[in-house]
């Protein structure tokens, strides 16, 4: 008799917890969110992402810090992102998806996708010193003195990293890797000619490239980019799908409420859709690209089965 008086007791104290979930997305946020940027001030990973916290900060009425955490190719601060609690108040920006060896202490499983913002082509870009002005005229090079021409990208595991190694692949060319802790660091140097080749992003390089310090010699993408509208594509260029596409967005450690998802997902999309950002955004050399946490999640997915085999070639580790 006695256990039959417990068991509808501790069901009625369970009941009573059952309205905790809705309530924290009506709560949330009560206290600032700190948004990890695991690359370099800068870069276009850091534009983009500053560009966004702004306007999210005033959507959800809390400030949003940026928390730049760079190294290993964006691991240190994505690792410390997949530790932080569950609770909404630790977000993470991502560039693409989760294509990386087994090693980095953290999968994609460990993430719960919130939605991306915008995507960008990796491009292929030269300093004017460098004697090319295409696609062939770079290959050609390379062919002809293997291994001699640097090209400078972020490191391992970044979609840059990886087009490199794609382009060696496809190409048959040999070229030596100079490897910097983000895009803003690289664009710098191939602006000084510190390194004659690089595969970056267009947003921190696009007035360069306006002003012309530096060389756009190809997109790596299906289409023309709408900032650099002269400059052809790999496939127009005659190297056929050389692809490699960036996505900027943002995700949460796993186990954080959809409540939360949502309602960030809701704002986000929003914002991105607005003429101002999604006009900033063009500007910056991208496109707008926001997305639902589930097709964000596709995209990852899709992403590690198209770069599988490329990362199991080059046998990355990073430690």
């Amino acid at each position: 008799m006695r256990s039959a008086r417990v068991i509808p007791a501790v069901l009625f104290a369970l009941l009573l917890l059952l309205p905790a979930v809705p309530a924290l997305a009506d709560d949330y946020p009560s206290r600032p969110i700190t948004l990890i940027v695991p690359y370099p001030p800068g870069g276009g990973v850091d534009t983009i992402a500053r560009v966004i916290s702004g306007k999210l900060a005033v959507a959800l009425g809390q400030q949003i810090v940026i928390e730049n955490r760079p190294g290993a190719g964006a691991v240190i601060g994505t690792r410390a992102a997949a530790k932080a609690p569950p609770d909404g108040y630790t977000l993470v920006m991502l560039a693409t998806g989760f294509t990386l060896p087994a090693n980095t202490g953290y999968e994609a499983k460990d993430f719960a996708p919130v939605g991306t913002i915008s995507s960008t082509p990796i491009v292929v870009m030269a300093h004017p010193s460098l004697l090319v002005n295409s696609l062939s005229d770079l290959i050609a090079l390379a062919k002809k003195d293997p291994g001699k021409l640097s090209a400078g990208t972020p490191p391992p595991p970044t979609l840059n990293y990886f087009a490199i190694e794609l382009m060696k692949v496809m190409a048959g060319i040999d070229l030596t890797i100079v490897t910097y802790k983000g895009t803003g660091p690289l664009t710098n140097d191939l602006v000084g000619g510190h390194v004659p080749l690089a595969f970056n992003t267009t947003a921190p390089a696009l007035g360069n490239i306006q002003a012309g310090k530096i060389r756009a010699i190809a997109v790596a993408s299906p289409k023309r980019s709408a900032a650099l509208p002269d400059v052809p594509t790999a496939a127009e260029a005659g190297l056929p799908g050389f692809e490699a596409v960036l996505y900027y967005g943002i995700a949460a450690p796993a186990g954080t409420p959809r409540p939360i998802i949502d309602r960030i997902n809701k704002e986000m999309r929003a914002i991105i859709t607005s003429d101002e950002i999604s006009k900033r955004i063009v500007s910056d050399g991208g496109d707008p690209a926001p997305m639902t946490p589930e097709e964000h999640a596709a995209m990852i997915e899709r992403d590690e089965v198209n770069w599988a085999d490329m990362i199991k070639k080059i046998a990355l580790v990073i430690n």
